[in-house]
């Protein structure tokens, strides 16, 4: 069956699954050489996410995950809390469509 607009039932335009959403943030505080990277794998891994976590020469950390958007929306709670290693003095996001293409969550 397909949708409205010709794409597969349960997919939202592009093909990727409805409600699957792509977290694209920049967390700024002291957040490398602290096991940031390590924990953010984890915690995303932990709630069946994709995507990447890496370091950034201005000492910030890049992330982008991908999934349905609670646990995302977990995630970057997570990452404002006082949960994570270090400490996160803000943290720039924004929430779109997913893309696809990452298999697993990665730290580079």
């Amino acid at each position: 069956m397909a949708g409205h607009d010709g794409s597969p039932a349960g997919s939202a335009p592009g093909g990727s699954p409805m409600g699957t959403v792509r977290l694209s943030a920049r967390v700024f505080g002291v957040v490398q050489g602290v096991g940031f990277r390590f924990w953010t794998m984890g915690k995303a891994e932990e709630l069946g996410l994709t995507g990447e976590v890496r370091n950034v020469s201005d000492g910030s950390v890049a992330v982008v995950a991908e999934g349905p958007e609670p646990q995302v929306a977990a995630l970057l709670d997570w990452l404002k809390s006082d949960r994570t290693p270090g400490r996160v003095e803000r943290v720039e996001e924004s929430l779109t469509a997913a893309e696809g293409g990452f298999n697993n969550f990665r730290a580079r």
